[in-house]
């Protein structure tokens, strides 16, 4: 059978071929016609080379992504492939093929904008498209917050500001059995909240051969269908196990005649490698950055000289610098007690250790054997060889097999390394082997997953509040029976149960001026549902947001408002309003909070919106900023319902935006009983293409709540030249 592209009604492609290799290579294929900028603009991200063409503000990724030496992982990974999976290491080079194929002869706009001229894939590119989509997917920046507020706050800190913070990717998913389905198979539902991207981070698409066909929601640039796919027998979806896998080590280090060292757990110098690159900057001149690797992985933040070290400015190759003067060069030596009392000193590096530089696997062995499914143990089997990001799997066949688990690499080693950084001079912080993944049941024909403590609860340190776990489950026991059609009601709901806090607090504010009391008044009886339409809804994120903002400014808090000198990468992650926003239910419920009078804030914060009162609805402001690569000027932002902690999940930043930033990055419903009854929708739509008809065409469906049927019959999809 030769290569067949269909299209159906919303342009999403349908792809048969005679072979999985052929297929991968239509993947390639299509997705090069459907996404070339896109594509390109992922490729360059892991290459580091974004800002050659996107200028200045794509540089700290590019740093990052070099310092972090996610192309060289990349690299590694597939070589690894090559000798222990041959038959997959084929497949993923024939998805390169077609995009190599397709690439050149693509007329994305944007090429001309910045005049960026396609490039060609190797055969690794697509492992380094995955690796750099979630290497920010744990949140490891997380721990230099957590370091900064035990230093200046205290350990209880931690729980106080546990939360789903910025930049941390999450998901609802639930799976509902057959004996509480109207049809008697089960249903899986669910949306992946990531930030929204144009074009879309999902690619809706139907791959058949001989040996499967498989709907599902593919990353563009990385063959087959990895997070939510239907076989016709077996389903699955994924949500972030909110597992912690990745660690940040203080690293001491020195500069020798011969290079770089690193201070080991052993007392003693190690060699670490050291090179450097240059970094284009399209508009500005070139970066020279400096890349370490220590024994614990590389060095992303800092250098030898320092914090602020690593991009390098008339720095003499030749000249050893530090405290090293000396000291007999080679790969290890001795620490000098003179030296003691400098290593003593505040840390000067931090080193990233994750799992795909320690292993070279990047999990790719499993997309195969998922497309090859044909029941939750195939699944299961599959996602045995899952690496990362780390997931909690839901699974339905039509045999009525179940499958709840989490699946991923999670190192085994001292609870320290899962808190904050520690220091790799110390022995005790190495990494042991791999945790088992654990596995959970049902209750009651149900289970709900949205990033809230669950079976991967041993993993992690901070996961999402389970607002939106709870609600869902709720919701799903209005009913003793279910379908898929039942199931975009579930999605939709903006029910926001984490304001309850502030609620309080407002409830309990006496001797308010006339104005002050209307706004109360109007905040009390709203029916606590974030619909864009409410004004109630606008008249509560207001005064929320003006409580955020005077916590934020408050004394106790002033030595959080300016963090170390790390990469500006990772500096949302430190961000003292976002930290205080997404915490700010704990905050106001704790006894007692650092000395501050909570209720005069929230006093004031209710007279501040009484004199300069929102004069619209919670859709006014509350309305989807996307990432763009480069920005769009035509972009018309529409009115977005829900909130951080909605099951509809359109993140804004309280106290600094109501913009929505995240939010579902696809919605889905997978039926067990037929699979052509599933639903699906995405943000924007299945082109890239600007102009194209299907560039943005479910966007009205996607703001509205709506899904679309997929289509599986052949007979009603019109095939493409």
């Amino acid at each position: 059978m030769s290569i067949e592209i269909y299209r159906d009604a919303w342009g999403i492609p349908h792809l048969r071929a005679g072979s999985a290799v052929e297929l991968a290579r239509a993947q390639g294929r299509v997705t090069a016609r459907d996404r070339a900028w896109q594509l390109e603009v992922e490729r360059h991200r892991a290459q580091g080379t974004s800002a050659a063409f996107l200028g200045a503000g794509a540089l700290s990724w590019d740093i990052l992504a070099r310092r972090a030496r996610l192309e060289d992982t990349a690299r590694r990974c597939f070589g690894a492939l090559e000798r222990q999976d041959p038959e997959t290491a084929e497949w993923v080079r024939a998805y390169v093929d077609g995009v190599n194929e397709e690439l050149p002869g693509t007329a994305a706009p944007e090429f001309a904008r910045t005049g960026l001229i396609p490039g060609r894939w190797e055969p690794w590119t697509p492992l380094g498209v995955w690796l750099a989509t979630h290497i920010l997917f744990a949140g490891f920046p997380a721990k230099l917050w957590r370091d900064e507020a035990i230093r200046h706050l205290g350990p209880d800190a931690v729980g106080l500001f546990a939360a789903d913070g910025p930049g941390t990717s999450g998901s609802n998913g639930w799976l509902v059995a057959g004996a509480r389905t109207t049809t008697g198979h089960a249903v899986l539902a669910g949306d992946p909240h990531r930030y929204i991207e144009d074009p879309g981070v999902y690619q809706q698409i139907h791959l058949a051969c001989p040996a499967f066909d498989v709907i599902g929601l593919a990353v563009p640039g990385v063959p087959g269908i990895a997070h939510f796919g239907h076989t016709g027998t077996v389903a699955w979806s994924i949500t972030n196990a909110m597992a912690d896998y990745q660690d940040l080590y203080r690293e001491r280090l020195r500069r020798t005649g011969a290079g770089v060292e690193a201070l080991g757990p052993d007392g003693r110098w190690h060699r670490a490698g050291r090179h450097t690159e240059t970094v284009e900057v399209a508009g500005e001149a070139p970066v020279e950055i400096e890349v370490i690797e220590t024994g614990r992985g590389p060095v992303i933040a800092g250098g030898p000289e320092g914090l602020e070290a690593g991009v390098l400015e008339g720095f003499d190759e030749g000249a050893p610098k530090g405290f090293d003067e000396g000291v007999p060069e080679g790969s290890e030596t001795g620490v000098p007690d003179t030296e003691r009392q400098v290593l003593a000193g505040p840390p000067v590096a931090l080193a990233l250790r994750y799992p795909p530089r320690v292993t070279e696997d990047l999990g790719f062995s499993a997309l195969l054997p998922l497309l090859r499914a044909r029941s939750t143990a195939d699944v299961d089997r599959a996602f045995d060889r899952w690496a990362e990001p780390v997931n909690v799997v839901q699974a339905a066949d039509t045999e009525g097999g179940l499958l709840h688990r989490v699946a991923g690499r999670v190192p085994v080693r001292a609870e320290a390394n899962r808190l904050r950084p520690v220091p790799a001079w110390e022995p005790g912080h190495d990494w042991r082997g791999w945790h088992d993944t654990p596995r959970a049941g049902l209750t009651d024909g149900i289970a709900v997953m949205a990033n809230q403590r669950g079976p991967a609860t041993p993993l992690g340190v901070e996961f999402a509040p389970p607002h939106r776990a709870d609600r869902i489950t709720a919701l799903l026991r209005e009913k003793e029976r279910w379908s898929a059609a039942d199931m975009p009601s579930i999605h939709t709901d903006t029910h926001l149960a984490s304001a309850q806090p502030l609620l309080d607090h407002i409830e309990a504010l006496e001797g308010l001026s006339p104005e002050a009391g209307s706004v109360r008044k109007a905040i009390l009886r709203w029916d606590r549902r974030m619909d864009a339409s409410s004004r109630e809804a606008a008249l509560y994120a207001a005064v929320r947001g003006a409580v955020v903002r005077r916590l934020a400014a408050h004394p106790a808090f002033a030595a959080l408002t300016s963090p170390p000198a790390y990469p500006d990468i990772l500096l949302p992650w430190l961000g003292l309003v976002p930290r205080i926003a997404f915490a700010l239910e704990h905050l106001l419920r704790a006894e007692e909070l650092y000395g501050i009078d909570r209720a005069a804030t929230v006093r004031a914060a209710v007279a501040e919106v009484a004199a300069e009162p929102p004069h619209g609805t919670w859709g006014d402001t509350h309305r989807l900023a996307p990432w763009q690569a480069l920005p769009d000027s035509a972009w018309d932002a529409p009115a977005l319902s829900g909130d951080h902690d909605c099951v509809l999940c359109t993140s804004a930043v309280p106290g600094l935006t109501d913009l929505a930033a995240r939010g579902p990055a696809a919605r889905y419903v997978w039926d067990l009983a037929r699979r052509e009854d599933s639903l699906w929708v995405v943000p924007l739509g299945a082109s890239g293409t600007p102009g194209s008809p299907h560039h943005r065409d479910q966007l009205p469906l996607w703001v509205r709540g709506d899904l679309v049927p997929v289509e599986t019959d052949w007979q009603r999809l019109k095939k493409e030249d």
